[in-house]
């Protein structure tokens, strides 16, 4: 990984890498398992993109169960979408977006590692630097800025649907332009991609605000049982709950669900960092974390294994959950800024 951002030379072989495959190559895209709205909005619109130059034989997965959220079930094309199963076996090219180590990609890294060409895209801090060519910009808010780039490089111009696709990806990354790497640059590129005719009202209410009714019951019981501990992270304060597979069952909800409720627990006043424990196995589970600026949570979490941002990050643990937030509990002095 370059710290910086990719170098002029690594952005000119990316554009070599994409180039080395015919128009009737197999072309590979693929994304983290559980993919967010980054994920699957950037290597969507990057799909797209290709597309438009003339690639006929793409395919676009994610390793584990193929099932795409809701609210991105629509995005335009979708229709690239494969399971983990139906993935070229032998792809000329494959391009990777917002991974930043290696076993996110689960059974698919073999492909990565054994195409004659392979472009990494990405905007993780605690990218392990794997793969081909390495496109990591830690700076960027979105791996779908790095994802624009190389399609302005490659000489794509934007059309709506491509920057539907982007737009999705960097408002879901950004928390609808909320967080602080919301930079004067993010905006401008916002800009670009409204300028094509998508509606981003439209778009953040089919985003952002609209859940069933078990998951708006599911999330009040979820939060209902939050836990404050003022003294944690050197008296900054840290709050967390958890949610089970039986909470979903019993609201009849799917695991995407779980995702959102970082959101409300991260907004209590008198907590600097969020921890939402989300069960994935039995024993096994999913952690997301939030600071808002007193802790790097991305170093708690690369210390068990995870990965992310300064304010956001996340890992899987094991045990119970109140065992995993134990762990957390007794990282964060250790990161705090």
């Amino acid at each position: 990984m370059t710290p910086t951002g990719p170098t002029a030379e690594q952005w000119a072989a990316a554009v070599a890498a994409v180039r080395s495959a015919g128009t009737g190559d197999e072309v590979q895209l693929i994304c983290h398992v559980n993919p967010d709205g980054d994920a699957l909005g950037s290597m969507l619109g990057f799909g797209l993109g290709l597309r438009r130059l003339g690639y006929t034989r793409l395919r676009a997965t994610f390793p584990g169960d193929f099932a795409v959220p809701g609210p991105y079930a629509d995005l335009p094309g979708s229709g690239l979408l494969v399971p983990a199963g139906d993935a070229f076996v032998s792809p000329r090219l494959v391009l990777v977006f917002d991974v930043a180590s290696e076993s996110r990609l689960g059974d698919l890294a073999g492909l990565l590692a054994g195409a004659p060409a392979g472009v990494v895209l990405d905007h993780h801090a605690s990218n392990t630097g794997f793969g081909g060519v390495q496109l990591v910009d830690p700076a960027a808010a979105a791996t779908s800025v790095v994802a624009e780039e190389l399609l302005r490089r490659l000489g794509v111009e934007l059309d709506a649907e491509i920057a539907e696709c982007l737009y999705v990806a960097l408002a879901t990354d950004t928390g609808s332009f909320k967080f602080d790497m919301t930079t004067v640059a993010v905006h401008e590129l916002a800009a670009r991609l409204i300028a094509t005719g998508i509606r981003p009202g439209e778009i953040s209410r089919r985003i952002f605000d609209s859940k069933p009714f078990g998951a708006m019951r599911l999330t009040g019981e979820v939060l209902g049982r939050a836990i404050l501990d003022p003294s944690a992270a050197g008296g900054r304060g840290m709050v967390w709950t958890y949610a089970t597979l039986a909470d979903l069952d019993r609201h009849g909800q799917p695991p995407y669900i779980l995702d959102t409720l970082i959101d409300p627990v991260r907004s209590v006043a008198e907590a600097d960092v969020s921890v939402v424990v989300k069960e994935a196995a039995a024993g096994e589970w999913s952690v997301s974390l939030r600071s808002k600026g007193a802790v790097d949570v991305s170093g708690v979490a690369i210390s068990q294994g995870g990965g992310g941002h300064r304010l956001a990050a996340g890992f899987t643990g094991y045990g119970e959950a109140a065992q995993v937030v134990d762990t957390v509990r007794g990282l964060l002095d250790r990161y705090l800024i």
